[in-house]
């Protein structure tokens, strides 16, 4: 799917904006996520820096109460497959395109890879973006997650540069890609 190729949702597939009462179920399920992605790559000590820093209870409810911050999680059949962050930060200097809007979290529970939650999910983004006013989105993505750089591809993503993601005390490299919203 590119940026100007929609397709339908799937079935049952609902996608709401979290609210203060979703922090522990994000908290649990970016743990979930984030550790079945990137846990076998990566030193457990790390992995345990990282996730009580970006996964706790306490920084979900802080997230979800600014402004700045959307969480979009994408339910299928009453089940939660997925989540992404959205949110205003300011750009690393590769990104030169209007109006930047970041997302910060995007994950889909395994199960649901290749039903079309992504997509939904991903196109959800862009509409927070624009609403927002947003002409660019943005997203870092580790260069050794190519499943992810692929899939950011296939959605108009292009890589435009890189930026050093701390992992616990571990920098490693993230592509940044970006996409037009116009």
């Amino acid at each position: 799917m590119t940026s100007d190729t929609k397709s339908a949702p799937p079935a049952g597939l609902h996608i709401r904006r979290g609210t203060v009462a979703d922090a522990s179920n994000l908290s649990a399920l970016g743990t979930e996520t984030f550790t079945t992605s990137f846990g076998a790559q990566n030193a457990p000590e790390n992995i345990a820096l990282h996730l009580a820093k970006a996964f706790g209870p306490g920084v979900q409810e802080r997230e979800l109460a600014d402004p700045a911050v959307t969480y979009l999680i994408a339910e299928m059949n009453g089940r939660t497959a997925g989540y992404a962050q959205v949110r205003a930060s300011d750009p690393p200097p590769c990104i030169t395109g209007p109006a930047p809007v970041e997302v910060l979290r995007f994950y889909v529970v395994h199960e649901f890879h290749g039903t079309g939650v992504a997509q939904a999910l991903m196109e959800a983004c862009a509409a927070d973006a624009r609403q927002r006013g947003g002409r660019t989105l943005w997203l870092g993505v580790w260069d050794q997650n190519p499943r992810a750089i692929r899939f950011y591809t296939k959605c108009g993503y292009e890589d435009v540069g890189g930026q050093t993601f701390m992992l616990g005390d571990d920098p490693q490299n993230d592509r940044v890609l970006a996409r037009p919203l116009d």
